[in-house]
């Protein structure tokens, strides 16, 4: 799974956002898919420039990354590269368009994992969320905080007065 980072957890989230306030989205469509929103998250580019950048090899983005090569200069491999940069791995990107990563979906109430449709607005920002409340308990769980251990308390002497 993806490194549990901040930057990677706000892409996560942003892209849930900008889903959830009805960004465009069109599952058959490069950049309006999944992978096609996370990509505009991390790279800024529009759903029609990576959309661009991936017809000039044929495939959705499952094939595209099985495809991808870092040295081929193709621009949909450059988009990808900075996907990776981030801490996502191809397993992730992979997962994400079928929204079909085993730990992500065990997370999700049953009711709602088994009615998961890949293609579904609302199913893809349940998803999202999802996949970045892990990654910050595991971000979280890592950082180890100094103990405040309790010191005991002087007790006050009083003093006599002859």
């Amino acid at each position: 799974m993806a490194q549990p980072t901040l930057p990677l957890i706000q892409a996560l989230r942003d892209t849930a956002q900008r889903l959830a306030t009805q960004a465009p989205y069109q599952w058959g469509h490069m950049g309006s898919c999944n992978c096609g929103h996370l990509a505009q998250t991390i790279t800024r580019l529009t759903k029609a420039e990576i959309h661009a950048r991936a017809m000039q090899r044929y495939g959705d983005w499952e094939r595209q990354i099985v495809d991808y090569c870092p040295t081929s200069g193709l621009p949909i491999d450059q988009t990808i590269d900075e996907m990776l940069a981030l801490g996502f791995t191809r397993r992730d990107l992979t997962h994400l368009e079928r929204l079909s990563d085993p730990t992500i979906r065990a997370a999700i109430p049953f009711e709602r994992r088994n009615a998961l449709r890949h293609n579904q607005r609302d199913d893809v920002v349940l998803y999202l969320r999802t996949w970045a409340g892990l990654l910050e308990h595991d971000l979280l769980a890592d950082i180890d905080l100094p103990g405040f251990e309790t010191a005991p308390v002087p007790t006050p002497v009083l003093a006599t007065v002859a």
